[in-house]
C-alpha cells in the first residue's frame, strides 16, 4: 500500500509512526510534514490547504489511503475532492465537518438532538455581545463561532476581560472571519476530556480515553492553546459516565447526522465537561485530538491501517479495539511568546539522549532539518512522551526526557497530569 497523511504537526508524526509499523505499508508519504516526519516517510511540499493539488498528487500516485490530520482541510471539502477522483480517503465530507468549522452550527445541532451541552447566546456585533454580556453573571465563556486553531475561546471572570474580549473579537479582528459570530456560554464546572472514536457513517469504535491541558501555564492559567500536555487514560473518566457519553452523544450524533444528509465518517471527537449534572459536550472536532494523539496511538494493539481504511469506505469489520493497559503522557515544548509572535530557526540540542530515557518518544511539531540539525518552526515545537505502567511512571518519564531537549526560547508545562495524580491520590 500506499499511504499520504496530510499536515505537519506532532499529530501527524505520531500517525506516520504508528502507520509505518504496518506490513501493509510499502511507501507512506506527508504533505508537507516536518523535521521529524521526514525522517520516516517522504515529505511533499504541498500546504494542507492546496485541496486541488493534493488531490492531483494522490491521484498521480493512485494512494490507496490519504489520512487527514488537520481541520482546516476537510472543513475546505479535501474529502469531497478525493471521493470525486475515487480515492480513499479518511476523514469527513465538508458538510458533516461543519460540526468543527461552526460552533454556531454544532450548537444548534445539539440542541435540537437533545444532546447535553451548556445553553448560549449567538452575538454577531460588538453592541450585542456587550448587552448580552449585561445581563450575565461571571464568569462565562466565549467562543469565536469558526476555526481558531484550539485560540478562539477566552473566559469571562471580570468587568476587564470582557472588555479584552470585546476588543480580540470585534475591534482587532484577532480571530479574523472565524470571530464574526460570538457564542456565549455559561462557564461550566468540573473535568474536561476528549472522547473520540471512529466512525463509518452508522457505527463506532470508542478510541483510549485522554485528558487535554489546553492552557499556556501551570495551574490551568494563561490564554487558550492547541494544547500543551496530556494523557491517556484520563483516569478521570469512570464507566458510567463513559457508558453514557456513547449513548447520550456519540450514537446520537451519528443517528442524526446521518438523518441530515451529512454521513459522518472518521474521527468523531468531543470535547466533554464531567459535570455534577453530567457529561456535557463543549464542542465537537472532527479530527484526531493533537496533542492527545500522541499519547493514544502508542497505546493501540495492533495495526492503524485497517481501522482507517473501513472507517474511510463506510464498513467496519472490526468489532472492537485492543489497548495496551499502560499509560502514556505527553509534554509539549513550545517557543517562548506562543500563542501570540514567536521566533524561530533555533538549533534543537539533546534529541538523542531524551530519546534513552526508557519509555520515551519524541514528535516533532514545529521543527525543520537544515544541513542535518533540527531548528524550531513553530509555536509547538516538540512533543515528548513518556511510557509508563502507571500514569505517575509515564508522566516521570516524559518529562526526565523533556529536560534533556535544549533550544533558545524553550517553555512548557510543569504540571502535565498532576492535578489528576492528586486525585488519585486521595481517592
Amino acid at each position: 500500500m500506499r499511504v499520504l497523511v496530510i499536515g505537519s504537526g506532532g499529530r501527524e508524526h505520531a500517525l506516520c509512526w504508528k502507520l509505518k509499523q504496518s506490513p501493509d505499508i510499502e511507501e507512506l508519504d506527508c504533505a508537507p510534514g516536518n523535521g521529524g516526519i521526514e525522517e520516516i516517510a517522504s515529505c511533499v511540499p504541498i500546504s494542507p490547504e492546496n485541496v486541488l493539488e493534493l488531490a492531483e498528487f494522490a491521484h498521480s500516485l493512485q494512494m490507496d489511503l490519504t489520512v487527514v490530520g488537520p481541520e482546516l482541510p476537510l472543513t475546505m471539502g479535501i474529502v469531497d475532492e478525493f471521493i470525486k477522483r475515487g480515492l480513499p480517503i479518511f476523514g469527513p465530507k465538508s458538510v458533516a465537518a461543519e460540526l468543527e468549522g461552526s460552533k454556531v452550527f454544532a450548537k444548534q445541532f445539539m440542541i435540537r438532538n437533545n444532546i447535553p451541552t451548556p445553553p448560549c447566546d449567538i452575538c454577531e456585533s460588538e453592541e450585542e455581545l456587550a448587552a448580552v454580556c449585561a445581563k450575565k453573571k461571571f464568569p462565562y465563556v466565549l467562543k469565536a463561532d469558526g476555526l481558531a486553531a484550539g485560540k478562539g475561546v477566552l473566559i469571562i471572570k471580570t468587568p476587564e476581560d470582557l472588555e479584552k474580549g470585546i476588543q480580540a473579537f470585534f475591534k482587532d479582528k484577532k480571530f479574523g472571519r472565524a470571530g464574526n459570530k460570538v457564542l456565549v456560554e455559561e462557564f461550566l464546572e468540573g473535568e474536561e476530556v476528549s472522547f473520540m472514536v471512529l466512525a463509518d457513517g452508522t457505527r463506532f469504535l470508542p478510541l483510549a480515553s485522554a485528558k487535554d491541558y489546553k492552557r499556556l501555564g501551570d495551574g490551568d492559567t494563561g490564554p487558550n492553546t492547541g494544547g500543551m500536555g496530556s494523557h491517556s487514560p484520563a483516569v478521570i473518566l469512570n464507566k458510567e459516565d463513559s457508558a453514557k457519553i456513547l449513548t447520550e452523544v456519540i450514537q446520537p450524533t451519528l443517528t442524526a447526522m446521518a438523518k441530515e444528509g451529512r454521513e459522518y465518517r472518521g474521527v468523531l471527537y468531543a470535547g466533554v465537561m464531567l459535570t455534577e449534572e453530567g457529561p456535557k459536550v463543549l464542542e465537537y472536532n472532527c479530527r484526531f485530538g493533537d496533542p492527545e494523539t500522541q499519547t493514544i496511538l502508542p497505546r493501540l494493539e495492533g495495526d492503524l491501517v485497517p481501522l482507517l481504511l473501513q472507517s474511510a469506505k463506510g464498513k467496519f469489520t472490526i468489532p472492537k479495539i485492543e489497548w495496551k493497559k499502560e499509560a502514556v503522557a505527553c509534554v509539549v515544548l513550545a517557543s517562548q511568546g506562543y500563542p501570540e509572535s514567536y521566533q524561530k530557526g533555533f538549533p534543537v540540542t539533546g534529541l538523542d539522549a531524551a530519546l534513552q530515557i526508557e519509555g520515551a518518544t519524541v514528535f516533532h511539531a514545529g521543527t525543520k532539518a537544515e544541513d542535518g540539525i533540527i531548528l524550531t518552526n513553530g509555536g509547538r515545537v516538540l512533543n515528548v512522551c513518556g511510557k509508563g505502567a502507571t500514569l505517575a511512571q509515564a508522566i516521570s518519564r516524559a518529562y526526565l526526557a523533556a529536560k534533556d531537549i535544549q533550544y533558545e526560547n524553550k517553555v512548557y508545562r510543569g504540571d502535565i497530569g498532576q492535578s489528576v495524580l492528586k486525585r488519585m491520590h486521595y481517592a
